[in-house]
């Protein structure tokens, strides 16, 4: 199944830094994760420009927390989201077997679950575990999960 999720999001020098943690900590109280904006990490960084940004991050690793985003994601996406997925799923799982989404990050601060192509996004890496290492077996389990 999932061996871990790591979700990133970049509050720019023009944003809110406690917006854009809202809008990550919504996946994370949405999966029922306990102590969830506690796991968000911070980081002061500078940008391509030289302005500062900061960038806030966090694993889930239990199981039960990497299903109930999983659940959380699927159960909110909208009928255009779910088609565009299915198509774009074998370019979205790459060669280590992480799945790769990008949530719109205003809608995340409004409670809506939207995918997007901007790099202004909250990104999700999705690590899918197979044993022996098996990219089919990957993406049964994540048309599984999000088809």
């Amino acid at each position: 199944m999932i061996h871990h999720i790591i979700l990133r999001v970049i509050a720019h020098a023009t944003e809110d830094v406690s917006r854009v943690r809202e809008a990550l900590d919504f996946f994370l109280s949405g999966a029922g994760v306990r102590e969830g904006s506690e796991l968000i990490e911070e980081l002061q960084a500078e940008g391509h420009h030289g302005n500062p940004i900061t960038i806030l991050s966090v694993q889930l690793k239990r199981k039960a927390d990497c299903l109930n985003f999983a659940r959380f994601v699927r159960e909110r996406f909208s009928e255009e989201d779910v088609a565009k997925l299915r198509e774009e799923m074998p370019e979205r799982l790459d060669d280590d077997q992480v799945f790769h989404l990008r949530f719109d990050k205003q809608a995340a601060y409004l409670q809506q679950v939207r995918l997007t192509n901007s790099s202004d996004a909250i990104t999700a890496k999705i690590k899918i575990e197979t044993y022996p290492k098996n990219r089919e077996k990957a993406g049964a389990i994540v048309e599984e999960l999000f088809g």
